[in-house]
């Protein structure tokens, strides 16, 4: 984690740290996330004796192409969980601008308080000037998010809940998958949704006490 980005998640939260919780609650939170069939896409590290690293009993077992992976973008805010949509091809500023427009805003206008905040964090394709001009176009503030800073985004405890039931009812294709995904988004009950903006003080301080770095959100 660099310097500037270090300074600018203490920045973000010694600023946010006394904001009220009807500040939080008017949120409107998003991200993507890719679901694979077979587990994570991320590192495994398995502990190994010297000179048996090729062993079976100390290999992970894996299955070819994983199983392949759905891509999905969502949003939730302190009253419930929003919409999730699958992403058919690959996200570009043009993809992500029509589902703010097809999506996002049509749920915002339905759905949040009439003060509304959006946070999406520095992705290029978010931050793009096609994007940008969306948003501005639609009167849509964007809370000014500071970079690699999951820990302080709630959605990502919400993706943790949608993995572990994936990984539990272990899909048999992709078509199951995405169903999987959207039945436990859904299933997420409205005081997870609340407990998780609820967190956002105590986010701020643990970034504040852990001097800027990584917290165990």
């Amino acid at each position: 984690m660099s310097k500037k980005n270090i300074k600018s998640r203490l920045s973000f939260s010694k600023e946010h740290l006394n904001k009220p919780i009807t500040f939080w609650k008017n949120i409107l939170w998003s991200d993507e996330s890719k679901f694979c069939r077979f587990g994570s896409d991320g590192k495994q590290y398995v502990w190994r004796p010297p000179n048996l690293e090729h062993h079976p009993k100390y290999t992970l077992k894996t299955v070819k192409h994983g199983g392949g992976n759905v891509m999905v973008w969502a949003a939730f805010s302190w009253h419930g969980v929003g919409p999730i949509h699958k992403i058919i091809t690959k996200m570009d500023q043009h993809i992500y601008k029509n589902i703010l427009t097809s999506i996002m805003i049509p749920f915002a206008e339905d759905n949040m308080p009439l003060m509304w905040k959006f946070m999406h964090d520095n992705d290029p394709k978010h931050t793009s000037r096609l994007v940008k001009s969306c948003l501005e176009e639609n009167n849509i503030t964007v809370l000014k998010w500071p970079a690699q800073s999951p820990d302080l985004n709630p959605i990502e405890n919400l993706w943790n809940d949608v993995e572990e039931h994936v990984r539990a009812v272990k899909p048999k294709n992709l078509s199951d998958l995405w169903e999987e995904i959207q039945k436990a988004w859904y299933a997420i009950p409205k005081e997870r949704c609340m407990a998780l903006v609820e967190s956002l003080p105590r986010r701020c301080t643990a970034v504040i006490q852990n001097k800027g770095f990584p917290t165990k959100y």
